[in-house]
Order: C-alpha cells, then sequence, then structure tokens
C-alpha cells in the first residue's frame, strides 16, 4: 500500500508543479504594465480607469499631431494673443523646468484639428468631464451648473502634492490633477502651482470654448468658458 502511495504521490507532485508554474506565469502576465499610452514624441502616459472611462494620469506634452507633423510652438506674447491657429507653449517658455512634471499648454484651435490626442484617444467633450464629476459623486444638476461646482470632485481630482499652501488632494480618483497654470491674455502666464487648468473640445460658441479648473484653496471643480486663444493642460480620454 505505501507503494501504490508513492505511485500516486509522483503524479500530485508533478501536477502541483505544473500548476504552480502556470500560476506564476499568469501572475507575472498580469503584472506586466499595460495601463500606459504613448504620443508622436515617445512620451509614455500612465493611464487610469475612473468609472467607464479611460483617462491619462498625466498632462498631455507632445510636440506632434498623432500624424507626426508638428505643432507650432509660439513664444511671443502679441502672436499667441492673436492666435486663430494652432498653437503650443511650455510655461513661461520654460521646457526644461515645466515640460515633465505640467506638459505644455495647448490652445482651443490645437485640439480643434482632431490630432492632438495619441490614437485611438482624444480631449474630452464638456459631457464627458460631466461623465467624469458625476462618478466621483457630483450630482447631474450640480454637474451642469456654471462657476465652482460639487463637494469634494476637486480634492479627488487632485494629486496628493504639488499644490501650493497646503492645497494638496487626495488623488482617490487617481486623476493626479497637478497645478501646471495657462496662457491668458496678451501672453501672460498666470497661476503655476495653484491653479490646474484644462481644456475642453466643446465650443460654447464662436468666441469661446468650455473648460475645467480646480485649485489650491477650492474643494471643488470650476466649469466656465474661456477665449479660444488662451492655452492649457490638455488630458486626453480613450476612446469607446
Amino acid at each position: 500500500m505505501k507503494k501504490n502511495h508513492r505511485s500516486w504521490l509522483y503524479p500530485i507532485i508533478l501536477l502541483g508543479l505544473v500548476l504552480f508554474i502556470t500560476s506564476s506565469c499568469d501572475k507575472d502576465d498580469e503584472e506586466t504594465p499595460t495601463n500606459t499610452v504613448s504620443d508622436a514624441d515617445g512620451n509614455v502616459y500612465k493611464t487610469v480607469t475612473i468609472g467607464t472611462q479611460t483617462w491619462m494620469a498625466e498632462n498631455l506634452k507632445t510636440t506632434k499631431y498623432n500624424d507626426g507633423t508638428s505643432i507650432p510652438l509660439v513664444t511671443d506674447n502679441a502672436a499667441w494673443d492673436n492666435l486663430t491657429t494652432p498653437g503650443y507653449c511650455w510655461y513661461n517658455n520654460n521646457e526644461a523646468a515645466n515640460k515633465t512634471t505640467y506638459g505644455a499648454l495647448y490652445n482651443w484651435y490645437t485640439v480643434n484639428t482632431g490630432k492632438l490626442a495619441p490614437t485611438g484617444w482624444h480631449v474630452p467633450t464638456d459631457a464627458e468631464w460631466k461623465t467624469l464629476e458625476i462618478y466621483l459623486g457630483m450630482t447631474i444638476a450640480q454637474a451642469d451648473e456654471i462657476a465652482w461646482r460639487g463637494t469634494d470632485q476637486g480634492t479627488q481630482l487632485k494629486n496628493t502634492s504639488g499644490w501650493n499652501s497646503g492645497g494638496n488632494g487626495t488623488n482617490t480618483s487617481g486623476f493626479a490633477g497637478l497645478p501646471g497654470g495657462s496662457r491668458q491674455q496678451a501672453g501672460a502666464f498666470d497661476y503655476i502651482g495653484n491653479y490646474g487648468s484644462w481644456c475642453v473640445s466643446t465650443e460654447k460658441d464662436d468666441i469661446f470654448v468650455w473648460g475645467r479648473e480646480v485649485s489650491n484653496d477650492q474643494d471643488n471643480v470650476f466649469r466656465g468658458y474661456s477665449y479660444k486663444q488662451w492655452g492649457f493642460s490638455v488630458r486626453c480620454v480613450k476612446d469607446n
């Protein structure tokens, strides 16, 4: 009987070893990072799934459209203010200091080409931002309002570090929002460290475009509109 038990033991050990190896391989496959996306410049971005949407967890910093053509870099203040065509810049025209952390600032005309986001991704619409905000707990009525809305959705979107005056968030959403500032009227750069402002693809009218903003001194999210010439950070969302 002992011999028979040993004859069963070997196949069991062998089967266990096979299952262990298979399980280990599956685990390795599961741990291989797949939650990234690359742009035309080769920059690699972390991504995060929030509800039914997958978002970039970093600001866009590409200098090329997804077809490989270059986006015009505009540094002159007057030229930026008068643009009615695509353009991008770095905050304070300082790529070395701001590219890695905050990404680039793009005007709406760049967004409107439909080629700014990596292939398979796009710049979110006003409605897609509302979907994100509602998933984080904002009511539909609040999402439709203008100005500061909701409760702690801004705190959920903000990164746990990088904000001035103790204005860090919890980043429970995984969005990891940072205060990249903006480029506004007459080409002036404003609010880095205090405000994160993101361009939305949806036009309000011929002059204005919708946008979103979070602040170091607010817990909620600002929905408003700005001139199409102004430059804001961009987050992309994956196509359905």
